[in-house]
């Protein structure tokens, strides 16, 4: 038996279990020393929880990009100008274009076709094509700038209160001022605003005097095919001008009537009616 009470076996079995023996042979207790644990936040998260994370991370971006775009939209709300004198902008532009004020009003068959053509949502969109508008937002932080996707409103904005300018501040005033031209009139009187200080070329502007000019008729008797070439030449007058580039003329013609069948309001058939009347242009100078 040891000095401590035990037997020689007890200490035995004890030093493998947590006793060892001094050299005086003394046995003592002492405490097998513990593996260090891996730190809480050293530990790799589970691909399960970082799975659980993103949705989370997706919408708190999404919220901080709406809470943004809402100031940003708000501050330019403020700055940018009333519309309420888009009227009178406009008769300003037809005195110096030397024709009546108001004009007439845009006839079905040329609303039917510049709608197809240029904003076929016009008639349910606010202003804007909200697609349109993320397409330009994108394109301006990637560097590929969206020219397409332009609504009426938008297009009567910039001929009305940003002409000549360009540029990402100009572009988000024309859609802010598109909403605010939306809000503030309605869809005809809009119609009748853009067709009336919109250039068809060959110095014709207003859609009275390029119907005279290059018809020699009114705007309530243009034929499908006229009214659709005047639908279509907005877009680039001077480009698609009938008398010095027919071809393109034609092209754009051909365009906006598969546009108007894309959109149901003609039937291929009488598509290929209306493609197969040649355009009667008057001389020059000889119109209504």
């Amino acid at each position: 038996m040891s000095a401590h009470g035990t037997s020689s076996q007890d200490s035995w079995s004890a030093g493998s279990g947590g006793w060892y023996e001094d050299p005086g042979g003394d046995t003592r207790p002492y405490r097998r020393p513990q593996r260090p644990s891996r730190p809480r936040s050293a530990r790799r998260p589970s691909k399960a929880r970082t799975g659980r994370r993103w949705p989370r991370r997706l919408f708190k971006t999404l919220l901080v990009v709406i809470i943004l775009l809402v100031v940003v939209c708000g501050g330019l709300w403020v700055l940018t100008p009333s519309v309420s004198n888009a009227p009178a902008l406009v008769q300003e532009q037809a005195v110096s274009h030397q024709i009546s004020y108001p004009g007439v009003q845009p006839p079905e068959r040329f609303t039917q076709a510049l709608t197809a053509t240029e904003d076929h949502r016009f008639y349910t969109d606010p202003g804007v094509d909200p697609l349109a508008v993320a397409r330009l937002v994108w394109g301006n932080i990637t560097g590929h700038p969206d020219q397409g996707g332009s609504t009426l409103e938008q297009q009567l904005a910039k001929n009305l209160y940003t002409k000549g300018r360009s540029g990402w501040t100009v572009e988000t005033k024309q859609v802010v001022l598109a909403v605010k031209l939306n809000l503030h009139y309605t869809k005809p009187q809009i119609l009748q605003m853009y067709a009336e200080i919109a250039y068809y070329g060959n110095n014709y502007y207003g859609l009275q005097q390029a119907s005279c000019g290059y018809f020699g008729v009114q705007p309530a008797n243009l034929s499908w095919p006229e009214a659709a070439f005047l639908a279509g030449v907005v877009n680039a007058p001077t480009a698609d001008d009938p008398r010095t580039n027919p071809e393109n003329a034609r092209n754009r013609e051909i365009h906006v009537v598969n546009r108007l069948v894309a959109v149901g309001t003609l039937t291929q058939a009488q598509a290929s009616t209306v493609l197969a009347q040649k355009l009667d242009l008057v001389p020059e100078g000889q119109g209504c």
